[in-house]
């Protein structure tokens, strides 16, 4: 195989894991450069968008083009592709097993089972809901309202692969379930209760990037991860507004 074409192939891999991965643009950018760079490319070109990676090995080559489809929150498939291209760098790999270790990394299924992100986010509503000053009673009814929250966006994620109406779709079930409980006198504070089980949905790493991007100087990709974060915000507002406003 041409060592460009290897090369090529082993950026892009890269790149659309990390981005695929929840990864800054301008650090999937750096990745890509740094292992063409390593190789003696030092004229590749690399373009990365929240939708796309652009590259090509030289000004003058041949443009190479993947397109990002679906986009999640996975660090740790980020800090194995930064291993790999360290190694790379680091000439503790050859191109041809850096490759290898990427393509399995791409087929992995790393993330945590979804019983365990359900309840992983109960207890993280139930603790927001403390830390928000709420009442110790408020405790178990945002750990319900979170948990089943975030087991109905998985769940509605399945038939509908749009994010906003899965993020909007579980917060109506927590503004549903905190006035349930409330009504039963199962809780105190109902704003605590709302705001403790929406924490697991909000997009902070989305915001977090969107800023760093546009500290990097990649203006589309930080408005454009910004956008998307206020979509996310918007979705989950309107689905406790609705509730709240017809109960």
């Amino acid at each position: 195989m041409n060592i460009d074409v290897s090369i090529a192939n082993v950026c892009m891999l890269a790149g659309k894991i990390m981005l695929e991965s929840g990864a800054e643009t301008y650090r999937v950018e750096d990745t890509m450069n740094r292992i063409a760079v390593s190789y003696g490319l030092s004229n590749a070109q690399s373009y990365a968008t929240p939708t796309g990676i652009i590259f090509s090995v030289d000004r003058v080559e041949k443009t190479n083009f993947v397109r990002i489809s679906k986009r999640s929150t996975d660090l740790h498939k980020i800090a194995e592709v930064n291993s790999i291209s360290r190694k790379l760098t680091g000439d503790e790999l050859v191109l041809s097993e850096a490759l290898l270790l990427l393509e399995e990394l791409n087929l992995a299924k790393v993330s945590y089972v979804g019983w365990i992100q359900i309840v992983s986010a109960a207890l993280i509503a139930g603790c927001f809901t403390i830390m928000f000053g709420g009442e110790w009673a408020d405790f178990i009814p945002s750990l319900v309202a979170g948990g089943a929250g975030y087991a109905a966006m998985l769940w509605f994620e399945r038939f509908v692969e749009i994010r906003f109406i899965a993020e909007f779709f579980a917060s109506f079930v927590i503004g549903l379930l905190a006035i349930l409980f409330i009504q039963n006198g199962s809780g105190v504070g109902m704003d605590k209760i709302i705001i403790g089980a929406v924490m697991p949905l909000v997009p902070g790493l989305h915001i977090t990037n969107a800023v760093r991007d546009l500290m990097a100087g990649h203006l589309v990709a930080g408005l454009s991860k910004g956008v998307e974060a206020l979509l996310t915000a918007f979705a989950i507002g309107a689905g406790v507004a609705v509730v709240i406003a017809f109960i």
